[in-house]
């Protein structure tokens, strides 16, 4: 019996906390396997690193959760992120930039909400429909050259307050900002009804479109911040920046605890999902380690997120079975 207990404490432990242990191990592991991955400088790099695909990953989440995603979010990234860099050449403003480029991005993922809401296009292939625009018309803005020479722009991704890089602070403020919205508001109470079961949000009276494009508004925000802060981190506008970031940014969404099936995934887990992403992507680059052999690995990692969800959504279900099997006998 003491057995059985301590199986069940074991196996809850897991659930609550198994992806917080994976990064505690792994970072752990990467700290013998180099001895300069535990320096400040190094631990600093990859915030930075990891703070755009996260800020992506947390609109991923929000999306995810309600049943949707957003394959174009790195092409919009690098269409808002170009216009931004533009109108500052311009205009010399750096709040006319950094709004032009949230603009831009939210109007690209209203167009998103109104293909998946008002003509029923699954969320995948609305999205991959802007992805292709999105990268088209930042090529053809610029006629394919990139936009050098910006200035004071480099502020958003290259500076610092109070020490604090900008990129981790916009990293930070964004993860509390979505940690309330969906624990703190109707709209992420909203969200999980959706994810979870759709006709029952409806029968609720949950006006799931309104939501749906809300949440699409929402994560139009924090593609256009994104967009800001990559172009400042290269220092130039670049019309092909920011190809693959879609897959980084679920890749950190699901391996955080995010369902593709929907209803279920926190803000937390997203940050913890792209610590172990950013760390495997950094140690591996510590080492040495071919670029090739790093994307296969890349790719590996994310087929591995994708059948650990499709697993522990057979469990949940396999679980609730037998909960409903059991109050019948009873």
């Amino acid at each position: 019996m003491n057995m059985l207990k301590g199986d069940s404490t074991v196996r809850r432990l897991m659930q609550r906390h198994g992806i917080l242990l994976v990064l505690v191990a792994l970072f752990i592991i990467s700290s013998f396997i180099n001895q300069n991955f535990l320096s400040v400088r190094n631990l600093t790099n990859i915030s930075r690193q990891i703070s755009i695909t996260t800020i992506l990953a947390f609109g991923q989440t929000i999306l995810i959760i309600a049943g949707m995603l957003d394959l174009s979010c790195g092409s919009v990234l690098a269409l808002s992120g170009l216009l931004s860099v533009s109108v500052y050449k311009q205009t010399g403003l750096l709040s006319v930039a950094f709004l032009v480029a949230i603009a831009v991005a939210v109007f690209c993922n209203i167009l998103n909400g109104l293909m998946v809401t008002k003509f029923k296009t699954p969320p995948f292939i609305a999205t991959l429909a802007m992805l292709t625009m999105a990268r088209g018309a930042a090529l053809l803005y610029t006629n394919g050259q990139n936009i050098y020479q910006i200035g004071s722009y480099t502020f958003f991704g290259q500076g610092s307050i109070w020490v604090i890089p900008t990129p981790i602070i916009f990293f930070i403020l964004i993860g509390v900002a979505t940690w309330y919205i969906l624990n703190h508001t109707r709209l992420g109470r909203s969200l999980y009804a959706i994810g979870g079961n759709e006709e029952a949000a409806v029968a609720s009276g949950v006006n799931v479109n309104r939501r749906k494009m809300q949440a699409f508004v929402v994560n139009g925000i924090l593609v256009g911040i994104a967009g800001v802060i990559f172009m400042s981190r290269v220092n130039a506008g670049l019309p092909n920046g920011a190809v693959g970031f879609e897959f980084e940014a679920l890749t950190s969404s699901v391996i955080g605890g995010t369902s593709f099936s929907g209803g279920i995934g926190t803000a937390g887990g997203t940050v913890v999902g792209a610590f172990i992403v950013g760390i495997l992507n950094n140690i591996m680059n510590l080492i040495g380690l071919n670029a090739y052999l790093q994307q296969i690995i890349r790719g590996a990692i994310i087929a591995l997120a994708v059948i650990y969800d499709m697993h522990t959504k057979k469990m949940r279900t396999t679980r609730t079975l037998g909960s409903l099997e059991e109050t019948q006998t009873a």
